[in-house]
């Protein structure tokens, strides 16, 4: 059922995925093509907030601190995974791989690689942990003042 908590999550969560998304930007070789990254991303983050966080709202301002970072934790697992899929398939229709298990296997590289650029970047974590806890805020501010 939708409320007023599912929508602010869904947009502050949108929001905290689109700038994390232009700040790891940076840290792809240059030339790199990322199409659509940030609007995947700020999909994904919509998808968290609403499925998630909005879900969790209500239990007051102490527990959306760690509601906010569990859907941080869930946004960032699909963001990876969903890139991650998305490049071994790009790289399998190159030949790449030599079998199914060896793509497989490159998801579960790939993930790592890319979870390894956004975990040494501080600035990336900075947006994704202080924007989780922010937008878990507003999400609970929503729940308490329309319930």
């Amino acid at each position: 059922m939708p409320t007023a908590a599912k929508l602010f999550a869904a947009i502050a969560f949108a929001v905290m995925a689109w700038f994390a998304s232009q700040a790891v930007v940076p840290l792809f070789p240059e030339g790199t093509d990322l199409g659509k990254f940030a609007y995947v991303n700020a999909t994904i983050g919509a998808l968290s907030g609403w499925l998630v966080m909005g879900r969790l709202a209500g239990a007051g301002y102490g527990a959306a601190v760690t509601s906010g970072l569990r859907t941080t934790a869930v946004f960032l697992f699909y963001a990876l995974l969903v890139h991650s899929i998305v490049k071994m398939l790009d790289q399998a229709v190159r030949m790449r791989y030599s079998d199914t298990m060896e793509a497989l296997a490159g998801v579960f590289e790939l993930v790592g690689i890319y979870g390894m650029m956004v975990f040494t970047a501080p600035q990336v974590m900075g947006i994704l942990l202080i924007g989780g806890v922010l937008a878990a805020w507003t999400s609970e501010f929503a729940a308490q003042r329309w319930n």
